[in-house]
């Protein structure tokens, strides 16, 4: 039994690293799936397991492209605090209605998103952007961060392609710098979350929490040296092609699991 979790955590922390290092999305995405519908792990517990690794992976990821000055922290910090705050209005806002059709509402987003990067690659960042001044990105980061709570806790998923989403589109940053302040929020969303889900289940499966932990971050170092080095097209390209992957089988799960 070991070795099946050994393997399938291997793999998903893996896949989820690469994607946290590469496009900011979070862990939990991926792992908490995996855990779920392949070793039949409790949702409860799954998401606490994948948020913990969101941690670590999600940190070094932010220390590596800050090392390479791709990180807005005084605008991360703005919109981090916004995006917490409201995705628990979110949370009380979306237990008022039927949850049918939105479950699935982050996984088209990912799918969308990848089709984005390789078929229209955002290559550096806006020049509305670039013109703007500090006061008017301090504004733009509460008022996405209170957009992207919102649905993030309405839907109960989404957060770092929501964030990823709203950096590139909205506040017109370029891919690097949209993915690091991505990770660098989610390093803080997520230990959180993990903190607030083993207080409350009073129980941790130490081998599989460890193992996914390990292998998230060793995938999210080696997909952010990447990403920081590469050139802004074959940036595009990779982290398109990883989303869409990442939402064909997220559905795939969804839907055969």
């Amino acid at each position: 039994m070991n070795m099946t979790i050994l393997i399938v955590t291997m793999i998903a922390g893996l896949g989820a690293g690469i994607a946290t290092g590469l496009a900011g999305l979070s862990a939990a995405a991926v792992i908490t799936p995996m855990l779920v519908t392949l070793l039949g792990f409790n949702a409860y517990e799954a998401v606490g397991i994948s948020l913990a690794s969101d941690v670590l992976a999600s940190a070094v990821s932010a220390f590596t492209y800050y090392k390479h000055k791709n990180l807005d922290i005084r605008n991360g910090l703005i919109m981090m605090i916004s995006t917490v705050i409201f995705t628990m209005v979110g949370s009380w806002l979306g237990s008022l209605v039927p949850q049918t059709t939105l479950g699935s509402f982050s996984v088209w987003i990912t799918m969308i998103l990848g089709i984005r990067f390789i078929v229209k690659p955002v290559m550096s960042a806006s020049s509305k952007n670039q013109t703007r001044t500090a006061k008017q990105k301090a504004s733009l980061s509460l008022a996405c961060g209170v957009l992207i709570g919102l649905i993030c806790g309405f839907i109960g998923a989404g957060g770092g392609m929501m964030m990823l989403l709203v950096l590139v589109s909205v506040l017109g940053y370029d891919l690097k710098t949209a993915v690091g302040t991505s990770v660098f929020i989610m390093t803080f969303t997520a230990l959180t979350g993990a903190l607030s889900h083993f207080a409350i289940s009073g129980t941790i499966q130490w081998f599989p929490l460890i193992s996914s932990v390990f292998f998230t971050y060793l995938g999210a170092m080696i997909a952010a040296r990447f990403a920081n080095k590469a050139e802004p097209k074959k940036l595009n390209q990779v982290t398109g092609v990883v989303l869409f992957i990442l939402g064909v089988f997220m559905l795939a799960i969804k839907y055969l699991g």
